[in-house]
């Protein structure tokens, strides 16, 4: 496969509107510690870099790109980190609010989720120990 510079060289890059893309660059970065990668003008959109194998790009919302509303969540981006719980006291104290305290759970994941300065759900999430889908009532299909 051909690479460009130009380009997040992930498989899936999520695209997020924001009304203000410099205020959730600056904002991603405090609260999650994303790193941008390219700016396309000053409001336009922006490419940040996530751990070592991640992307996002912030884009301007305008005409039928909206930021999410009050009305519920149409999404969640999930984000796996190193420790939860330093990761969900950064993004608390940089203003995200919590929606879920970090919990650690029966498939053998510790998470939280936050929302950012816009809306947009972020799950935070870290793995605590190896589990077999059948031992939490799930079932393997296929492997990773």
């Amino acid at each position: 496969m051909l690479t460009n510079r130009s380009a997040p060289p992930v498989t899936v890059t999520p695209v997020l509107y924001y009304p203000d893309v410099r205020a959730a660059v600056a904002w991603l970065d405090a609260a999650f510690g994303f790193e941008e990668r390219v700016r396309i003008g000053e409001s336009h959109r922006a490419q940040l870099r996530v751990g070592t194998d991640g992307a996002v790009v912030v884009a301007e919302a305008d005409g039928d790109r909206i930021a999410p509303g009050a009305e519920g969540a149409t999404h969640v981006i999930k984000v796996r980190v190193p420790d939860v719980d330093a990761a969900f006291e950064r993004a608390r104290d940089s203003g995200a609010s919590v929606l879920e305290e970090p919990t650690t759970w029966e498939y053998g994941e510790r998470s939280c989720v936050l929302g950012d300065l816009a809306g947009h759900r972020w799950e935070l999430t870290q793995t605590v120990r190896d589990v077999a889908p059948e031992e939490w009532g799930g079932v393997a299909v296929g492997s990773w």
